[in-house]
């Protein structure tokens, strides 16, 4: 299990690595600050969609109404703020108590009529989106800095000042460094095999010079950006969720095989209602986001998001069958699908060629993994 992990991940880093080195050449722009910058805010937006997209299908569940709903609690967010001269964050949090409320009612449908998350996820999209244009009024719903709206607006045209970003990277490294070392001591005394010492270091030596190097190059720019904090808090939060609590074991266990995990005592159905209440959070945050990102909110917003966040999840290794997957994987995939279209778009590439080169992209990962688990 380890070596077919480790391989499909050198892989990846290669795939990467080929694309990078593609762009960089077609497209000098590519490796400039200001570029590297943008790249980092539209990964945030959908690697946090991606983070929630990946709880809901470990326990073997699929959601089609993140896209839709992204735009419906984006535009209620900005309509409040706008229209109705309420706080920012009031707005935010009326919002994010709207995404919470909508993804628990269609987490209780499917388990307690047991209807298939398929249907009624695809019927949110469409009622979603149709609300959504009720909400704005099929019109433009303008985020701008000013008044109460400088909070909304701040969520991606602010930057974190350069010596406050290196505080936080040697931050963020020392706890994924005490983590990794807390969680391999654990695993020794408890039996368990664990992955040699040396593959280890490497993994943390590796991921501490990425966050430097994500810093040094972001404040040649401006700073880092604060989608970039928002995913990485989100990121966090999951990966201890799923990683270091019985929940985080029962959405594994439910999506490896739910007739045994309900034997075993797992209250599944509380699992499922649970990871859609906390999709529907996530939900809202990267509505805020987006609509943020877009200046405004308007009819497109929101549009396949749904799509890229399942995509990330699957270029990343996380199984469609659910009790397969890790945060660090669906990072993985967002910032691989997120660098193909940031490249596409500086080399001026037709639309209709973004979304097949997207889909071959998709479909040969999902190639590579069906190969390598063999």
């Amino acid at each position: 299990m380890g070596s077919r992990l480790s391989l499909r991940d050198f892989s990846m880093v290669i795939a990467l690595a080929v694309i990078g080195l593609f762009f960089t050449w077609a497209a000098p722009q590519f490796l400039s600050a200001r570029n590297l910058s943008m790249l980092m805010t539209e990964l945030a937006i959908t690697g946090t969609l991606a983070m929630g997209m990946l709880l809901i299908i470990l326990p073997g569940h699929i959601d089609l109404s993140a896209g839709s709903g992204v735009g419906l609690i984006g535009g209620i967010a900005a309509v409040l703020v706008t229209h109705q001269d309420l706080p920012a964050p009031v707005a935010l949090l009326i919002g994010v108590v709207a995404g919470v409320l909508l993804w628990l009612a269609m987490g209780t449908l499917i388990v307690k009529e047991k209807i298939p998350a398929f249907i009624i996820t695809l019927g949110g999209l469409l009622v979603f989106k149709g609300l959504f244009w009720k909400v704005i009024n099929n019109t433009t719903v303008p985020v701008t800095p000013g008044g109460t709206q400088n909070l909304y607006s701040l969520l991606t045209t602010y930057y974190i000042p350069p010596t406050i970003g290196l505080i936080l990277a040697a931050a963020l490294a020392a706890i994924a460094t005490l983590a990794t070392l807390k969680s391999r001591k654990a695993l020794i005394q408890q039996g368990f095999a664990v992955e040699d010492r040396e593959m280890t270091f490497l993994k943390l030596f590796i991921t501490t010079q990425a966050l430097f190097l994500f810093v040094i190059l972001s404040n040649q720019f401006r700073g880092v950006p604060l989608p970039a904090v928002i995913l990485a808090v989100v990121t966090v939060l999951v990966h201890v969720l799923t990683r270091h609590t019985p929940f985080g074991r029962r959405l594994y266990a439910v999506g490896g095989n739910e007739e045994a995990a309900i034997v075993s005592g797992v209250p599944v159905a509380r699992v499922v209602i649970t990871a859609f209440a906390l999709m529907g959070g996530i939900v809202a945050i990267t509505g805020f986001m987006q609509t943020a990102f877009a200046g405004a909110s308007t009819t497109t917003v929101g549009d396949l998001m749904e799509l890229d966040a399942i995509a990330a999840c699957v270029i990343g290794g996380v199984s469609l069958k659910g009790g397969r997957g890790s945060v660090f994987g669906v990072l993985f995939g967002t910032l691989l699908m997120a660098t193909l279209s940031n490249g596409m778009t500086l080399m001026a590439v037709d639309i209709a060629d973004k979304y097949i080169a997207r889909g071959l992209v998709l479909s040969l990962a999902v190639w590579v993994d069906t190969r390598l688990a063999k």
